[in-house]
């Protein structure tokens, strides 16, 4: 016996047994987790510091009880997490909503997954009726709403590392830290809300158009997987504008015609609703211009999640799918560096293109800045007078190496505007987003802003819309309304606040404002107090250039006296799903004049406006009735909800 051994009572003696099982141990890679580190860190330690694995037979009679504590430890963890399964399992009846499944059939048609007890589903990326994917944990759990629910949250957010009261992971004694999980760095920019205003000091009002729907559809995600909603995140304009409504198009010339209607508010008493509205002219398919495209993908490491870089290459596809011969395609990417994977490539050749988007793979950090620089170089050297050039970047928005400030970033793309080439943003995820960016590259790359939470959502704009999305029929578009204040003594724009234009700029041709695609409608609403016996309630101005033009012209439209209604239930179908639509973002972004609004009225418009052919009116039906199953202690419950 060694030194050694007779200090610790152990013996050189060691059945065949025993050494098999000491030799796997030594040659097994660690588990992951927590315990894998503990059974890492003993192992290395056997091993030596020197990686000496020669076996020491005279140590394994000290050493099980160590094998004994580790496997009391792994056992501890495993029933802790499958107790957090189970709660999650059971808890999943209990659920704001269930996760909103939706499969896209071989028609682009969603079908809500039927409930089931167990944890929320995402949707499903894959063509046909494939099953939807589980969902990664959300940043944001929903809030507790008794403490009995609190406990739970805090034991199911540490077994399964979702982010709820406490981002402790419970742990053996003795065992190392475990990281927390990542907080939410989402970004909105809070514009405020307009306030009502004297028509007797300030009778014109003056806006530029917005064709955005991105807000909309985040949202939508955030209340149908149980998250609160930041009032930030909610513009009202981009709710207005995400549906369709039976507006006709221009029959003259003109790039837009304007349709108005008015009604007495039925969240205001004494106030009425003026609707606003702008459809653009509709442009065949087979008529639009030549597209040059440049895809600026991020593919940086915080797109590696199945709802992000996967679904970006998905929605790519389906746009490739969809372009016709005589367009052209460019691929870039950036993460910690940006390169050019695919220089401008004929459609014909669209089996190089997908699959220069399939190889696409996430990595490293966001050189955002510099990646715009790229595309705008290769989508510069395709301007055409009778194309379209323009730069499409796909991304969660979150820029973190190079030239990353928010001002530094649109200060980038604001000399580009003039050379003709436009920039849309596409965005994806959740966590990190940065809603404040993608909407602003937008709107000073005089693009559109979509989200996209869904293949269907894909489908929506990369094919139903895609003649919008890509061909542009008037630029700079600003509207002013000047209301007569013998008709109407106070007014207030709903939405729009980051789309304030000074009236005097309304005519000046350097102030740049929204461009608006074919077949494209725009929906303003405002709150009015109308005198008794107002007649016609004012006059509309639009200005627009023509697309590559610099001087705007003026389009004039009087309030007509037939578009105002003695009551609310006799206005049109269109205007009362617009006002229920105004009146739930009114809610969610906790608006002061929510006060009168309540959940129940809003669901009664909607159902009055639904058609049982509108997917999109039937989903916001749901929408309402997913908000309306949220407990009422709910400590995220928005102001007019009960």
């Amino acid at each position: 016996m060694t030194e050694r051994q007779d200090r610790e009572g152990g013996s050189s003696e060691l059945d065949p047994t025993e050494r098999a099982r000491l030799d796997s141990w030594r040659a097994a890679e660690p588990p992951e987790g927590f315990a894998g580190r503990v059974v890492g860190e003993w192992l290395a330690e056997r091993r030596g510091a020197d990686g000496d694995t020669t076996s020491r037979p005279e140590e394994i009679p000290r050493r099980r009880k160590p094998y004994l504590a580790i496997g009391l430890s792994l056992a501890a963890s495993l029933a802790a997490v499958g107790l957090g399964l189970g709660l999650v399992t059971m808890r999943g009846e209990q659920a704001p909503a269930e996760w909103y499944a939706a499969r896209s059939d071989t028609h682009g048609a969603v079908s809500p997954v039927p409930p089931s007890p167990g944890p929320a589903r995402r949707y499903a990326l894959g063509e046909g009726a494939a099953a939807a994917r589980p969902m990664p944990a959300p940043a944001q759990a929903a809030p507790a709403r008794d403490g009995r629910t609190a406990d739970l949250d805090e034991l199911i957010g540490g077994a399964l590392g979702h982010a709820g009261p406490s981002t402790a992971v419970p742990q053996p004694p003795g065992s190392p830290p475990v990281e927390a999980p990542a907080p939410n760095r989402e970004g909105y920019a809070d514009w405020g809300v307009r306030e009502q205003i004297d028509t007797a000091t300030d009778p014109i009002s003056t806006f530029g158009v917005d064709v955005d729907t991105g807000s909309y559809s985040l949202v939508r995600r955030k209340i149908l997987e149980g998250q609160p909603v930041p009032p930030a995140a909610v513009r009202v304009e981009e709710f207005l504008n995400y549906f369709s409504y039976s507006y006709a198009p221009p029959l003259d010339e003109r790039p837009f015609a304007v349709h108005f209607e008015a009604a007495p508010s039925p969240f205001a008493p004494g106030r009425d609703l003026l609707r606003v509205a702008l459809k653009a002219r509709v442009v065949p398919p087979a008529a639009r211009k030549k597209v040059h495209l440049v895809f600026l993908v991020d593919v940086s490491g915080s797109m590696d999640s199945p709802d992000k870089l996967p679904l970006a290459q998905r929605s790519l596809r389906i746009l490739t799918e969809n372009l016709r011969p005589g367009d052209t395609v460019a691929l870039v990417t950036y993460a910690g560096s940006t390169r050019v994977v695919l220089e401008p490539t004929g459609v014909e050749d669209r089996r190089r293109i997908l699959a220069a988007i399939d190889e696409l793979t996430a990595g490293g950090s966001t050189a955002m800045g510099s990646g715009i620089e790229l595309a705008y170089q290769l989508a510069i050297r395709r301007v055409r007078a009778d194309a379209v050039s323009r730069v499409v970047v796909l991304s969660d928005g979150d820029a973190n190496v190079g030239n990353t400030s928010h001002d530094a970033i649109l200060a980038t793309i604001q000399g580009h505007v003039h050379e003709g080439v436009t920039l849309s943003t596409v965005g994806f995820g959740t966590g990190n987003y940065q809603d404040t960016l993608m909407e602003q590259l937008a709107d000073r790359g005089n693009g559109n802003y979509s989200y996209i939470d869904s293949l269907a959502q894909a489908r929506r704009v990369f094919e139903e819309q895609l003649s919008g999305t890509l061909e542009v029929v008037a630029q700079d578009v600003k509207v002013q309304v000047e209301f007569d204040p013998r008709a109407v003594r106070t007014y207030r724009l709903i939405g729009y606040e980051n789309r304030f234009i000074a009236d005097r700029d309304f005519s000046n041709d350097r102030v740049d404002s929204g461009d608006v695609g074919a077949g494209h409608a725009v929906t303003a609403l405002y709150e009015i107090q109308r005198a008794p016996s107002a007649q016609s309630l004012g006059t509309v101005r639009i200005r627009a250039k023509q697309p590559g033009g610099s001087i705007s012209v003026e389009h004039v439209y009087p309030f007509p006296i037939e578009a105002l209604r003695s009551s609310f239930a006799s206005a049109s179908a269109d205007f009362r799903l617009a006002a229920a639509v105004m009146g739930l973002a009114e809610i969610l972004r906790r608006s002061p004049y929510a006060a009168g609004v309540r959940l129940e009225a809003v669901r009664e418009l909607a159902q009055s406006a639904a058609s049982s052919g509108d997917r999109d009116r039937q989903e916001f039906l749901e929408l309402v009735d997913t908000l309306a199953r949220r407990p009422a202690a709910d400590a995220e419950s928005p102001p007019g909800r009960r």
